[in-house]
C-alpha cells in the first residue's frame, strides 16, 4: 500500500491530536490507497490504449459549438452504445472538437473499466498493411477486435493507400455487432468512395457502420483557430468555417456630445 505509507504519519498525528478517530484514520488510509490505485489503473489503461492526449467532457467548450446537443453527448458518456456494440460517427470540419469528444468518451469508458484503443485511420491501415505483408494479418485483426471500444480518428484527412479500404473493411466486418467504435471524419459519407478509392468498398463499409449507428454532425467554426482567424486568407477562412472574433467598439473618452451622440427620431 504505497500511498497509505506516504500519508500514515499525517493520519497518526491527527489521531494523536484528537482530530480524527481511529476508524476515521483507517478510512482515510484506505481511501487514499484506493484513489491512488484507481488513478494508476486509468493512466495505465490510457497508455495501453494509445490515448496519448487526455481530454475530458468538462474541458469541451459546448458554447462555442451551438449546433452540438450537449445532452446527447452526455448521454453517450453513459456508455450504453458500448454495451450495444454500436458505432458513433462524429462528423464536422477540422477544429470542431471531434477528436476531443472521442478521447473524452474513451476516458469515460476507461473509468468504467472498459478496454479502449485509440488510433488514426492512417496508422491503423499502415499496421494492417504491414501485418498483411508479414503474414500476420489474422492476428493483427484479432488484436484490434479485443478492445470494448475502438476509436478511429481522422478519417478523410490523409489519402488511403491502395488496398487500405479492403483492410479496413476486414476489421469493420470482424467487429460488426461485436465491439463498439467511434469514428471521426471531416468528410461526409457521400465522399467515402473518394477516401477509400472505391465506391464498392465504401458502400460495404457504410452498410455495416451505419446499421447500428449514432451520427453526430458538428456544424461550427474551428475552435483551435478562433483567435487567429483574422490572420488567415479569406478563401482559407471561408473553407474552414472560421468566424473571426467580432470587433470591439472603442470606448469614447471625455464628455459625451451635447446632442447625446445620436439624432432623435420621432
Amino acid at each position: 500500500m504505497p500511498r497509505a505509507i506516504e500519508v500514515v504519519d499525517d493520519c497518526v498525528s491527527r489521531l494523536d491530536r484528537g482530530e480524527i478517530t481511529a476508524l476515521e484514520a483507517v478510512e482515510q488510509l484506505l481511501l487514499e490507497e484506493l484513489t491512488f490505485r484507481e488513478e494508476r489503473r486509468i493512466r495505465t489503461a490510457l497508455r495501453m490504449g494509445r490515448v496519448n492526449t487526455v481530454k475530458t467532457l468538462a474541458g469541451y467548450d459546448f458554447s462555442f459549438q451551438p449546433s452540438l446537443d450537449k445532452a446527447r453527448i452526455m448521454a453517450l458518456a453513459e456508455l450504453n452504445f458500448v454495451a450495444r456494440a454500436e458505432v458513433v460517427h462524429l462528423l464536422g470540419p477540422p477544429g470542431t472538437g471531434k477528436s476531443h469528444l472521442a478521447s473524452a468518451l474513451g476516458l469515460e469508458a476507461v473509468k468504467a473499466g472498459k478496454s479502449v484503443s485509440f488510433i488514426t485511420l492512417a496508422d491503423l491501415i499502415g499496421a494492417l498493411a504491414k501485418a498483411e505483408r508479414e503474414g500476420t494479418l489474422r492476428e493483427r485483426l484479432r488484436f484490434y477486435c479485443r478492445p470494448s471500444l475502438l476509436i478511429v480518428d481522422e478519417i478523410g484527412y490523409l489519402p488511403v493507400i491502395p488496398g487500405g479500404g479492403n483492410l479496413f473493411f476486414q476489421l469493420v466486418n470482424a467487429r460488426y455487432e461485436k465491439g463498439a467504435m467511434i469514428l471521426t471524419s471531416n468528410r461526409g459519407f457521400a465522399e467515402w468512395g473518394d477516401i477509400f478509392g472505391s465506391p464498392v468498398v465504401a458502400t460495404a463499409l457504410l452498410d455495416r457502420l451505419l446499421h447500428h449507428a449514432i451520427v453526430i454532425q458538428i456544424d461550427g467554426s474551428s475552435y483551435r483557430l478562433r483567435r487567429h482567424a483574422d490572420l488567415l486568407p479569406e478563401h482559407i477562412r471561408s473553407n474552414a468555417l472560421i468566424t473571426p472574433p467580432a470587433p470591439v467598439e472603442p470606448r469614447r473618452r471625455g464628455r459625451p456630445p451635447k446632442n447625446g451622440g445620436a439624432a432623435q427620431t420621432t
